[in-house]
């Protein structure tokens, strides 16, 4: 542990500090309450209950939302001695998580949910619980890291570079990291089933989800057809001349990379390139055809401090499974602005809709969403 994590861990651990605990039901928000607790925080644990199988159309037996996951959850709570509640959420998960989700799509492009719901529910919602409820943090098991220096707060990756989820939290201001521990973040997964394992919790062996939350059999398409409740139109697909190779089934379907489920015969070895919203076009081209330098950044955000001015180097990461690359980052005027990127190598499968996440070394610099890349500027829908 870094000294600036130490002097954080002692100054968030004073006696008689209260922390709500944000749990999911899984092992690593068990093993965050946990830890929580023997820095001698005064907690109290809950569940945010998002959505019902009547919002996403599904059975709710094999989701974060599901009875199973709520009893985990209270089982430990049980353990650990702490006081345990089910917050409702479900409207304001509707509002601003399921809907900005469909209507990205509805655009061309594929969003990463995670990421408007840690801004909008859990250190907004829950955060402003927390306050109401008189707890000083609100707690998550999020791996990564957060550290204070002369007066400010930065947002860090976690220890564990396999299980670092620092890519989702790029949207929280100073304030925020002021009032949260992510007591995860100085260690790495294996060493959070032992603690649940000694401690005898009911889901140390849990499997991780790997899907959207509310998308728990990852087909995307057939979900929001449920939530609209319709099918959307056909449409051609183009190879990049123009030509047509095929009928695609609706463009919510497809995202940029894909290259699986196309259902056209070809020679060679085809990929989703480009969404044409307003032909209502899929353009498919070769693996070459993904590769990218420039993109340009929507409602960036700056993590700490003033923003900058300017351009600067960085690296930076354009989903969350991806390494970060070296870049020049091209700051916007102000806070919510228009920034851009240009990355020293081509980076392949630049996506409208996801986050572009910008590092200083461990330190998160700040983000936002992916608009388009630099080369497609006369395409903006």
């Amino acid at each position: 542990m870094q000294e600036n994590d130490i002097q954080m861990n002692e100054k968030k651990g004073a006696a008689g500090s209260a922390a709500l605990i944000a749990m999911s039901g899984g092992v690593d928000s068990s093993v965050a309450a946990k830890l929580t607790l023997d820095r001698g925080y005064s907690c109290t644990g809950c569940t945010m209950r998002l959505y019902e199988n009547d919002m996403i159309g599904m059975d709710l037996l094999d989701t974060c939302c599901s009875l199973k996951d709520t009893r985990d959850a209270r089982a430990v709570c049980d353990k650990l001695g702490i006081p345990y509640f089910i917050f409702h959420y479900e409207n304001e998960f509707t509002e601003k998580v399921i809907e900005p989700f469909v209507a990205s799509y509805e655009r061309g492009e594929t969003p990463n949910p995670c990421i408007n719901c840690n801004r909008h529910l859990k250190f907004h919602s829950l955060y402003q619980r927390a306050k109401e409820m008189g707890c000083g943090y609100i707690v998550t098991g999020h791996y990564a890291r957060i550290t204070e220096e002369k007066g400010h707060f930065y947002l860090r990756k976690a220890v564990d570079p396999d299980k670092d989820q620092s890519y989702v939290l790029y949207d929280l201001k100073e304030e925020q990291l002021a009032h949260t521990l992510f007591p995860l973040g100085d260690h790495r997964k294996e060493e959070t089933r032992a603690i649940a394992s000694e401690m005898g919790f009911v889901n140390a062996k849990k499997k991780e989800s790997q899907d959207i939350c509310f998308v728990p059999d990852g087909d995307y398409g057939a979900m929001i057809c449920r939530f609209r409740g319709k099918e959307y139109p056909e449409g051609p697909f183009l190879d990049m001349e123009g030509n047509q190779l095929g009928i695609h089934k609706g463009i919510i379907h497809y995202t940029i990379g894909q290259r699986r489920g196309l259902g056209i015969p070809a020679d060679r070895r085809l990929y989703v390139v480009k969404l044409d919203i307003c032909r209502n076009a899929v353009i498919l081209g070769d693996d070459k055809d993904l590769y990218r330098r420039g993109l340009v950044i929507r409602n960036f955000h700056w993590i700490t401090g003033e923003i900058p001015s300017g351009e600067m180097r960085c690296t930076a990461k354009i989903r969350y499974q991806k390494k970060e690359a070296p870049a020049v980052l091209q700051l916007p005027e102000k806070e919510g602005g228009t920034a851009r990127l240009l990355f020293d190598e081509p980076q392949r499968a630049i996506t409208p809709g996801q986050s572009a996440v910008c590092y200083d070394g461990d330190i998160v610099l700040g983000g936002g969403i992916i608009q388009q890349t630099e080369e497609d500027r006369d395409f903006v829908q």
